[in-house]
């Protein structure tokens, strides 16, 4: 009976030996995977933040062997999880679930594209997709169309499909919620209902991010920018502000420099309140470019001659949209003209426009900006 309580009592001390070295020994490796693993993503660290001081990424699309990894918005780590399984990166997607809570990366992850190494550890990825995404800065200048915007984006290396985008932007239902696009006039002939509003700034875009996201860049700087001030002033002007964004589009188009702004909108202020035709030559080389050809100097009596509503000798009052995208400057200028009597400009031959309020001083003018543009060419 005694030797069955010494050994009882034996096994029972064994055991307590066995799980307090079992904890010990859990204790010990966990600690040492935590320390290791702290020392691993401190160099991850340090490596991203030479690769950025560089201007570049640790890892990027010209690595060799990597590996685009683009994570939608909304994904959750069981979503990145399979979509890494998928393209071989991982095995294990339960694996990387675990470890993903255990090293606090859950929500941490950040949507866009990404790249990584098929050789990494699941620790390695996760950090790298916790980092910002692959991306590109681009500088959209003021007076580019629709047209010239999309073609910005593809030679920058954005990727979208751009007949979804076309079709957001000739009809942009997706973007009733901000409450300028509720009020654009759909008039008959307008081309490209969101042209006008991509307004010019730099912006930062993912290479692969979606269509509607692009635009609402845009859209969001564009709701910033139009102070309510503008509409008040709209309204008083006698405009909805679509048509002021239609006038400043011209505005931005016809003047060689900022200052002259607020002359040229009195001159299309006047001939609006005197025989409606605006006789914009920025209306004739936008519809030289819209279908295919070069803007000119000079328009040939032919191009006064297009039967389309953007050609203002031909049609009274404003084109049915915008020609371009217009800036802060033309946009202020459409809503605060100067206060002149002239009816006409044209180009100086250098960096602006000759005003006149007679048809015969307007001749004139031209002339002497011809010449003076030959002159600058010899």
């Amino acid at each position: 009976m005694v030797a069955k309580k010494i050994t009882r009592t034996l096994l029972t001390v064994l055991v307590i030996c066995l799980l307090l070295c079992g904890t010990a020994a859990g204790f010990y490796f966990g600690l040492s995977y935590v320390l290791s693993q702290s020392a691993r993503f401190e160099a991850l660290e340090q490596q991203s933040k030479e690769a950025e001081a560089d201007g570049d990424k640790m890892i990027n699309a010209s690595t060799p062997g990597a590996i685009e990894v683009y994570v939608p918005r909304s994904s959750d780590t069981s979503d990145i999880a399979e979509l890494l399984k998928d393209k071989g990166l991982i095995e294990n997607v339960f694996l990387f679930n675990i470890l993903s809570k255990f090293n606090g990366f859950d929500s941490a992850y950040v949507a866009g594209t990404h790249y990584v190494l098929p050789d990494m550890s699941y620790d390695e990825i996760m950090f790298l997709l916790s980092q910002n995404p692959e991306s590109v800065t681009i500088t959209f200048q003021e007076g580019l169309t629709y047209k010239q915007v999309k073609a910005l984006l593809k030679v920058k290396g954005v990727n979208f499909d751009e007949a979804i985008m076309d079709s957001m932007v000739n009809n942009p239902v997706n973007f009733l919620d901000y409450e300028f696009i509720t009020k654009i006039d759909i008039k008959e002939g307008r081309d490209w209902l969101l042209q006008g509003y991509l307004y010019p700034d730099t912006y930062e875009f993912d290479v692969n991010t979606d269509e509607e996201t692009i635009l609402r860049t845009f859209l969001n700087n564009t709701e910033r920018k139009l102070a309510d001030e503008y509409f008040e002033r709209a309204e008083k002007q006698g405009y909805t502000m679509d048509e002021i964004i239609t006038l400043a589009s011209i505005i931005q188009i016809e003047a060689g420099n900022t200052l002259e702004m607020c002359d040229i909108s009195s001159v299309f202020y006047n001939r609006l309140s005197r025989d409606k035709y605006l006789e914009s030559c920025a209306t004739v080389n936008y519809l030289r470019v819209e279908m295919g050809m070069d803007p000119v100097l000079y328009p040939t009596p032919e191009d006064y001659t297009f039967d389309d509503p953007y050609n203002t000798y031909n049609y009274g009052d404003l084109p049915p949209g915008p020609i371009c995208s217009p800036g802060d400057d033309a946009i202020r200028a459409a809503l605060w003209p100067s206060n002149t009597n002239y009816l006409y400009f044209c180009y100086d031959g250098d960096n602006g426009s000759l005003f006149a309020s007679s048809l015969a001083q307007h001749d004139r003018n031209i002339i002497a900006g011809q010449k003076a543009y030959a002159a600058r060419q010899e």
